[in-house]
């Protein structure tokens, strides 16, 4: 079995496993007692701390030890605006951050805070200029994550850093995806990750918090980890975590080149191979395992357990391979083809003729998952003015199948009105669109669901 979903979850690293059990004898007592076991606890605790704030670019004590990456995002979100709450109230994220720091945000909300979200390029990136236009005299803290989870698009951090320093305000990173290759660039405030990212166990987070930021934990606290991740801190975990930390970045330069070869070679061939495919994210700056792409006509629930047959773990931004049956946000900000989304993200050591073999199996598996749900064939000499296509109650991608299938048959100028209740209509209609040159006229109310209306260019 080939396992591409590294963007979820790295498998242990060796090192990591090697860390964890020799410190289970030596990590188990409570690193804030005085007496022999204690010590040699907090002996670890302080050196894993210590080679944390390396990695990162930090002072030891700006570090802190969470459960998890989302509970140092939640944390971090929380703490920096309640620190700055005199400031003001106001927060900026960009569109296509972690759900976990758009909970957050939705949370703030709820609690009578305003956020601007900043709008993403069709490659997933931001403009710094958003940024700065975004901010207020009462903003209180900007959120932007070092690369994009989905399509590996890295983020102008150092960029947007410099825009809010100026403004004095200060920037929270999510370095989740990007910490493992390198430390993040640019004067950031505060920072998160989390090391199942990188080959460490799941359970450990970090949460960086600079100097002279103003932050106040929320929630219930205690003495350990200054204040601010209550609780009694899982030290073999910490210890395994760091430790492949320091691993994966000796060996980072020379796996990056490696996996980005591997990645050219996916980005380029897919095209050639499979019909009617969109490749999405940024083509240059991007992590070096991460390759998105799109394809029409295919369902993407389908296609990842064709491919899971075949031998291949990836994961998909489509709706149909979501329970809420909407499309991932951040295609969605993108503006991109949702439908028959596949993400492959390779881990370190990703074999070159694994690759090879899933541009093999590819092919094949689209086609088949286009066959059983009846994709289009060109139609030419079309006659009719307007058509309708009703696709009410029908998921993706059956809608934006059924409008090819009868576009031909409307002259240049013409139109078709497909109805649709599937949110995701409205994301993959106007992509549809963008791939085929014609033009996506708009949207409309209709008696039920929504009116998407279509004109034939060419």
């Amino acid at each position: 079995m080939a396992y591409f979903d590294a963007s979820s979850a790295v498998p242990l690293h060796p090192v990591a496993r090697q860390a964890l059990l020799a410190s289970l004898d030596e990590g188990w007592a409570d690193p804030a007692r005085l007496y022999r076991e204690g010590r040699k606890a907090r002996m670890l605790l302080d050196a894993s701390r210590e080679a944390a704030a390396e990695a990162v670019g930090c002072r030891a004590d700006e570090v802190v030890f969470t459960s998890s990456g989302t509970r140092a995002l939640h944390t971090g979100v929380a703490g920096a605006l309640a620190g700055r709450r005199r400031v003001g109230r106001h927060l900026i994220v960009s569109s296509v951050e972690h759900s976990s720091v758009l909970h957050s945000a939705e949370v703030f909300e709820a609690d009578g805070g305003t956020v601007t979200r900043v709008a993403v390029d069709r490659a997933g990136a931001v403009d710094p200029a958003g940024y700065a236009s975004a901010l207020r005299a009462d903003t209180a803290l900007a959120c932007l994550q070092s690369a994009n989870h989905e399509v590996g698009t890295v983020q102008p951090v150092a960029e947007v850093a410099e825009v809010c320093r100026a403004a004095g305000v200060p920037l929270l990173v999510d370095a989740a995806q990007s910490l493992g290759w390198g430390p993040v660039e640019g004067d950031w405030s505060l920072l998160a990750a989390s090391a199942h990212k990188w080959g460490g166990p799941s359970g450990v987070g970090l949460l960086v918090v600079r100097k002279g930021v103003r932050f106040a934990a929320q929630g219930p606290v205690d003495e350990r980890e200054s204040g601010r991740a209550p609780g009694f801190e899982n030290i073999p975990a910490i210890v395994a975590a760091v430790a492949s930390l320091r691993a994966v970045r000796a060996e980072a330069a020379q796996e990056a080149a490696r996996l980005r070869g591997l990645t050219e070679r996916i980005r380029a061939r897919v095209p050639e191979l499979v019909p009617d495919v969109e490749v999405v994210g940024d083509a240059v700056r991007r992590l070096p395992g991460i390759v998105t792409f799109s394809c029409l006509y295919v369902d993407g629930e389908a296609l990842l357990h064709e491919l899971d047959r075949a031998g291949f773990s990836v994961s998909s931004g489509s709706s149909c391979t979501s329970s809420t049956l909407t499309p991932s946000h951040v295609l969605k900000a993108m503006g991109v083809l949702s439908e028959g989304n596949v993400r492959v993200s390779l881990p370190p050591g990703t074999a070159e003729a694994d690759v090879e073999r899933f541009l093999e199996v590819l092919p094949e598996a689209v086609a088949g998952v286009r066959e059983k749900l009846g994709a289009p064939a060109p139609v030419t000499g079309g006659s009719a003015e307007e058509l309708l296509v009703d696709s009410l109650g029908k998921r993706c991608p059956i809608p934006v199948i059924e409008l090819a299938k009868v576009f031909g048959r409307v002259p240049v100028g013409g139109t078709v009105r497909v109805l649709s209740d599937d949110e995701a209509a409205r994301l993959d209609i106007p992509a549809w669109c963008e791939m085929r040159g014609q033009e996506y006229v708009g949207e409309e109310p209709a008696a039920r669901g929504t009116a998407y209306l279509v004109r034939r260019v060419s």
